[in-house]
């Protein structure tokens, strides 16, 4: 327990490296470290269900489970049936042939089961490197701080995976060659210096990720994938193995608002930012314009939470996918028997329910306009009256609005009220299109990689320079919403340990690319007669594929989730074709 702290350090490493969990034990089962369901009591025996690393310990040898509760060693076992550990290696740390303590990598889901299982022998050989380090130098160094440090840094030096480690002054301490490689430096041009290292996106509830971090130092800034530990009072940087190095020539600024779930680096997305950031405080309402899947809900919930009103309910309601005769009892609530099938007990509308706080109203253009009246009453008055209900019941909301439509033509049309419009556009925020966020599409692609295959629990991968070209030359009709359908995709079907090449990429976007290249095809333009005959086409296969679906499914969620559409658009389509819901 002695060197404890330092063994820690190095579990996390180890821990990052392998994407396994990790658990150190001494020769008397004391946890001496550990990670997940092993990072706490330190310093304690275990007191059962430690057969496996017990087995270790007498044999000397190493011992491998690839399937948990079925080896003889887990007979004895009580824990066996609630047992979460899927997989166990389990290497012996010897020392005058004596076995003093245990370094185990265990799987406790699938993925890491089947990455134990494939790579037994790499990552065996590796642990028992490792623990050989410990021995040649931890033994012989206790108690003192430099031999300690010294082990540290042998660790780090011979992974294969970039490490910086700055100090309590943010000065580079250690950069190992792997590191160096990556930045094209050299040990003497670097230690020493001041190092900023800053996430590009919003990083929290994404620590355990990849991410990409900007590094400057002196007049240099470089465009990283990796990790950021805080570990005491130094920071450690892990880089991933494969790197994508962004074509980003100018500086970035600090001061740029860090707004959660908005990536993007574009003078665009800058000016948003920045627009969101003065507005947020105030208690205007907002409408929000932008293409389907550019984020409107995801600028909504920005602006609640940087608010004050943040720590008060953000209600969201969709106004295309809810019924006509269901959206007025949603929003205002009913009193008891205020109609037939009413609830014995009555309903608290949403926009009651928002009281305080913020009440999102997503596809507003599609709201009847019976209830386009008595929503600008509530605007005005900042009162709700439930149906049945004679007593109006007072509210303090801000309302945040967003559409795809273009409200002043549905104005023009009788589709919209214009004394509703001007009391929901007070702050109009318009969001530009994927396409026309120029350098963002990496950005996007490295957050999307990183939060999928954290949810997915599985290795984050590379991505070509080919890949990235293609998706930078694409017109992104889906915006967003179709980039990260398209990462989430990539990552279930990408090989593990492998990066993502074309040939994993759906056929609509490779063709695609094809033809914007300077093809024959591409050397005149179609005309308008044959535009608009293309068009009817496509409408017709589309109205065909949603009508499939709805006869295959009666659950419209479902049916989406089917076609690869949000709810709000399916929807849209059905009232645009005129299909029977049913």
């Amino acid at each position: 327990m002695q060197i404890q702290p330092t063994i820690l350090r190095f579990t996390k490493m180890l821990s990052s490296v392998l994407l396994l969990e990790v658990e150190i034990v001494d020769a008397n089962l004391v946890r001496v470290a550990g990670t997940g369901p092993y990072g706490k009591h330190f310093g304690i025996k275990l007191a059962s269900n430690s057969g496996l690393l017990k087995h270790v310990i007498d044999t000397k040898c190493e011992k491998i489970v690839t399937h948990s509760r079925f080896d003889p060693v887990c007979e004895g076992c009580n824990n066996k049936e609630e047992c979460q550990e899927k997989a166990f290696l389990g290497i012996p740390i010897i020392f005058q042939d004596a076995c003093i303590g245990v370094i185990s990598l265990v799987a406790f889901n699938l993925e890491q089961q089947q990455r134990l299982r494939d790579n037994l022998n790499e990552f065996s050989g590796y642990v028992r490197n490792i623990s050989n380090v410990f021995v040649s130098n931890l033994l012989e160094t206790q108690g003192n701080s430099g031999g300690l440090n010294k082990v540290l840094f042998s660790l780090i030096e011979s992974m294969d995976q970039g490490v910086l480690i700055l100090n309590e002054k943010s000065q580079l301490k250690l950069a190992n060659a792997t590191a160096l490689k990556q930045l094209n430096l050299s040990q003497e041009d670097v230690v020493g210096k001041t190092f900023t290292i800053r996430a590009l996106t919003f990083r929290q509830n994404y620590t355990s990720g990849h991410l990409q971090h900007i590094i400057s130092f002196d007049d240099s800034q470089e465009i990283m994938i990796g990790q950021l530990h805080q570990i005491q009072d130094h920071q450690l940087f892990l880089m991933a193995f494969h790197q994508s190095h962004s074509s980003f020539s100018e500086i970035l600024s600090q001061e740029d608002p860090r707004i959660e779930h908005l990536a993007g680096e574009s003078e665009p997305m800058r000016l948003l930012k920045k627009l969101i950031t003065r507005i947020a405080p105030s208690p205007s309402s907002v409408l929000v314009v932008g293409e389907s899947g550019t984020g409107k809900e995801v600028v909504a919930r920005a602006i609640h939470r940087l608010s004050n009103r943040s720590d008060k309910p953000f209600i969201a309601i969709n106004c295309a996918a809810i019924p006509d005769q269901l959206l007025e009892s949603e929003l205002f609530g009913y009193l008891k028997g205020a109609f037939t099938g009413a609830s014995a007990n009555g309903k608290v509308g949403l926009i009651q329910a928002a009281n305080q706080g913020t009440l999102f109203l997503d596809e507003i253009g599609d709201m009847p306009l019976m209830l386009q009246a008595k929503l600008l009453r509530t605007v005005e008055s900042r009162e709700v009256l439930p149906i049945g209900s004679s007593k109006p019941i007072p509210v303090d909301i801000r309302i945040i609005s967003a559409t795809n439509q273009n409200l002043e033509q549905y104005i023009a049309e009788g589709k919209f009220r214009e004394d509703l419009y001007y009391r929901l556009n007070v702050i109009p925020i318009t969001l530009p299109p994927l396409r026309e966020r120029e350098g963002d599409i990496e950005l996007l692609v490295h957050y999307f990689l990183s939060l999928h295959t954290k949810r997915i629990g599985i290795i984050y991968p590379g991505i070509s320079a080919e890949v990235l070209k293609l998706l930078r030359h694409y017109r992104w009709p889906g915006n967003v919403r179709e980039l990260s359908n398209l990462i989430e995709y990539l990552v279930n079907v990408v090989p593990s340990g492998e990066i993502i090449d074309t040939y994993l990429l759906p056929p609509n976007l490779t063709q695609g690319q094809k033809l914007t290249a300077s093809s024959p095809l591409m050397e005149y333009k179609a005309s308008e007669p044959c535009e608009k005959q293309n068009t009817v086409g496509l409408e017709k296969m589309e109205k065909r594929m949603i009508e499939e679906a709805l006869s295959l499914h009666s659950n419209k969620k479902l049916v989406a989730e089917k076609l690869g559409i949000g709810i709000a658009t399916l929807y849209r389509k059905i009232k645009k074709y005129e299909l029977s819901p049913d």
